[in-house]
Formats: structure tokens, C-alpha cells, sequence
């Protein structure tokens, strides 16, 4: 009889993808993969630490799975394992620490070979040097996928911890993901998405011409891909070069998440972050100029120890010039073992939520700013699914700079087969239903 497995993800993208890849590693010896509650034999959660939010909600999903079935075997993986070390929860019978996903079939066997011994899978992060190879040939979304294709980080951003979860850079073979991207096409995927930890590292480890540009290019020649988008990108690191490569492919869509996390320069420096807001509106400036209108997103962490009021309007006056298509907001989150942790004048959690409704109010103005933009301009948008708002049906998709369009299900253009995983050209004719346009 087949063991029931049950998977559920926390975190980051790379986080879904490596979830993913462990379901097709479950599919490919006989487990039956089943939804995350009551029933299950084995619970896979792959957990998150980039916040303290993050740590509660992996704890919270451990017990859950614990309470929902006792006898069941309880794995616990990703960067909240890792960053732990051999600190974890009892509930948890098995600890799969990151670069050793690629083993949990082999790790499970050994477990019930040792007749339910706990046992503990962690490696010293830091000082591997090979990227754990896993794959996925195909994604629940159908039409988009995502493909990691490096791990780790350089940067000791002094607030972050992810460094220490996930150690240095490695990078992915542009080869392997090239045979992952033409795997992900057959079953029937449009566009893809790259990511990483730190997406600009990509290739620093591999030999001369193994870089960012040339992955993006090895992936635009593809048959049949019709979309590629990046994950987020390092302004410090987006030269003229890299931007004149990007707009030279018509498959790169001009979507741009760049990390910002302040905008102010005294905040940026104490973050050991490598640009100043100057730089960061230049690397702006360059996406303009090749790419018209694209979509700029960024993040913003509020409430940085130290910040103060005058650092706070500065960083909220730097945003308000930007306009960013989208912005998103994060209260700082102190973590043990980074040097912010130590840092003096921790701000209290009233004035970061207080900073951060003001970054938010003026994220949605900006947002209905860039959509009203489309209005009324024919545009190129992948339909992915249908939806049902304000009481009817409706064809959802995003176009190239990942605006959110919804068609009528009855309108009389639509062929009988439906629209998924097709590309129309539309006219959005105006805002509606959460920061749709709507045709």
C-alpha cells in the first residue's frame, strides 16, 4: 500500500520550487501525495526564517502536523531547520537541512530501516561548495515556472540571516537548466521564472562567459518558452551592458524586482548594503531607457534599529519619486546572530507599523498610477485560470510587466476550448477588483 504524503511550503520562491521538486522526488517512488491534513503518513514542511513571523508560523506547522496525525512521521527542511542546527522542536522526527533536499527519498528509507529513530540530516552550510542539483518537470501553475538556478549569498547584509541558512553562492549549470526549461515546456509552461538567493551572484562561481546574462540567453533560445522573468536583482550589480543584453531578448519581460530596503543613504550604509540611493535611481533610470514603461518593483524594511524620523522621510521621499509598480513593505525583524541584532535603539513595533501604513498608502497610490497607464493600450496578456469576482466569471492572466487582467468568461471572442495558456492581444478599459484591468 502506498505511504500518503503531505508537503507544505513556507517562504520565499526558491522555497516553493525546491517544494516542488521534493513532490516529484515522493511521486517517483510511490508515494501518493495528498493535501496537507488529517490522513497523511509523512508531513514535509519546508520551513522559512527570514522573520521571526516566519520562525512562529514553521513552528506553528510542525505541531499542526503533529496533532493531525501522531503516528505519522514529521520531517522538518529548509532554512529555519538549518539556521536551528541541532536545536529543533521534538516533534520532529526527521531534520533535512538545505543541499540535502535532493537526499529525502534516501533519508526517509534509512528512517524506517533504523525503526523510527529520529534522525538529523545537517550539513555545515557555509562550507559547501556544489549546488544541490534537483529538478522539476512539471509545476501546479501549468502555465508559469519557476526554475532556481543558484543558492546562497555573499552580501552579509547585517540584518539578514539567510546567509547563514544557506551559505555561499553556487550556481546551477546554464546546461541543466536549459534541459529543465525544455522539460517544463513539453508539459506545457509558457514562461519561467529564475531565481535564487542572490540572482545577480549567478555564475560567480563558474567558469569565464557562465554569467546572468548569458543563462538568460541560453533560456531565451528555447522553443517554445514565450515569456522569461527574473527574480529579485541586486541594483548594485544591474550594469548598461546587462540591461542592453536583457532588452535585446523580446522574451525577457520588463518586470524588475530590485532590492532596495531604504532609501535612505545613512540607513543603506548601517545595512552594509553596496549602493547609495543615487546609485539605486541610476540602475531606475537605465531600465527606462531601454524598456518603455517597465514595471519597478522594490522592497522596503521600516523601522531599521537607529532609524530615524528625518532617516524615515527621507527613505519615504526617495519611494514617492521612484514609482515603483509595486512596493513591498516589511517591518525590520531582529535576528540572533546577525549584527544588527546588537545594534543600539531598537525601534518599537507601534512606530514600524506606523511607517510602514504611510510606505503603504503610497504603494497603492503609485500602483493605480501605473495600471491607469494600460488603460485603453492594447497589450499582450497570458491567461492562466478562471476566476469568479464581483458575482461573474472571468478570465485571469498578467501581462508583460505582470499587471493583472481580467477578461469576461462570456465574452463572445473567447474560443469554445477556453483560455488557458493562450496569449491574446486586449484593451483594458479601466481598474477594478483588487488591481485588476479589467477588459
Amino acid at each position: 500500500m502506498k505511504k500518503k504524503a503531505a508537503l507544505h511550503n513556507l517562504g520565499c520562491k526558491v522555497n516553493a520550487y525546491e517544494t516542488e521538486a521534493m513532490q516529484e522526488l515522493l511521486e517517483q517512488n510511490g508515494y501518493e501525495i495528498v493535501p496537507f491534513k488529517e490522513g497523511a503518513d509523512v508531513y514535509i514542511i519546508n520551513t522559512c526564517t527570514v522573520t521571526n513571523v516566519a520562525d512562529r508560523k514553521s513552528r506553528q506547522m510542525l505541531h499542526k502536523a503533529r496533532k493531525m496525525n501522531p503516528d505519522a512521521v514529521v520531517v522538518a527542511t529548509g532554512c529555519y531547520v538549518q539556521a536551528r542546527g541541532e536545536d529543533i522542536d521534538p516533534c520532529v522526527d526527521i531534520v533535512v537541512g538545505n543541499n540535502k533536499k535532493k537526499d529525502l527519498i534516501a533519508i526517509l528509507d534509512e528512517y524506517y530501516n533504523a525503526q523510527h529513530k529520529v534522525k538529523k540530516e545537517l550539513l555545515d552550510i557555509n562550507h559547501e561548495k556544489e549546488y544541490e542539483e534537483m529538478q522539476v518537470t512539471h509545476t501546479a501553475e501549468h502555465t508559469r515556472a519557476y526554475i532556481k538556478v543558484q543558492d546562497g549569498c555573499n552580501q552579509f547584509c547585517s540584518y539578514c540571516i539567510i546567509l547563514y541558512a544557506r551559505g555561499r553562492v553556487r550556481s546551477r549549470k546554464i546546461a541543466d537548466v536549459v534541459q529543465e526549461t525544455e522539460r517544463l515546456v513539453a508539459s506545457g509552461v509558457q514562461e519561467v521564472v529564475l531565481t535564487g538567493i542572490h540572482l545577480c551572484s549567478y555564475g560567480k562561481d563558474l567558469g569565464e562567459g557562465e554569467d546572468l546574462s548569458a543563462l538568460i540567453r541560453a533560456v531565451h533560445q528555447v522553443e517554445g518558452i514565450c515569456r522569461i522573468r527574473l527574480g529579485s536583482l541586486e541594483p548594485g550589480s544591474i550594469d548598461e551592458a546587462f540591461v542592453k543584453n536583457m532588452a535585446e531578448l523580446p522574451k525577457v519581460c520588463p518586470h524588475f524586482h530590485l532590492s532596495l530596503q531604504s532609501g535612505c543613504s545613512r540607513t543603506l550604509q548601517r545595512m552594509n548594503r553596496k549602493y547609495t540611493p543615487e546609485e539605486f535611481a541610476q540602475t531606475c533610470a537605465l531600465l527606462r531607457r531601454y524598456f518603455r514603461h517597465p514595471a519597478i518593483c522594490t522592497d522596503i524594511i521600516t523601522g531599521f534599529p537607529g532609524e530615524t524620523e528625518e532617516d524615515f522621510e527621507e527613505c519615504r521621499s526617495f519611494v514617492e519619486k521612484m514609482h515603483f509598480f509595486e512596493t513591498h513593505i516589511f517591518p525590520y525583524s531582529r535576528r540572533e546572530g546577525t549584527r544588527a541584532a546588537a545594534f543600539p535603539d531598537q525601534i518599537p513595533e507601534a512606530v514600524k507599523k506606523e511607517r510602514g501604513a504611510v510606505l503603504r498608502d503610497l504603494d497603492r497610490k503609485r500602483r493605480e498610477e501605473f495600471l491607469r497607464y494600460y488603460c485603453g493600450m492594447p497589450m499582450e496578456v497570458l491567461f492562466e485560470e478562471m476566476v469568479t469576482e464581483g458575482g461573474r466569471s472571468w478570465w485571469l492572466g498578467h501581462g508583460k510587466e505582470y499587471q493583472k487582467v481580467l477578461l469576461p468568461a462570456d465574452d463572445p471572442g473567447i474560443p469554445a476550448e477556453g483560455l488557458s495558456n493562450r496569449i491574446l492581444s486586449v484593451k483594458p478599459e479601466k481598474i477594478s477588483f483588487h488591481d485588476c484591468l479589467t477588459v
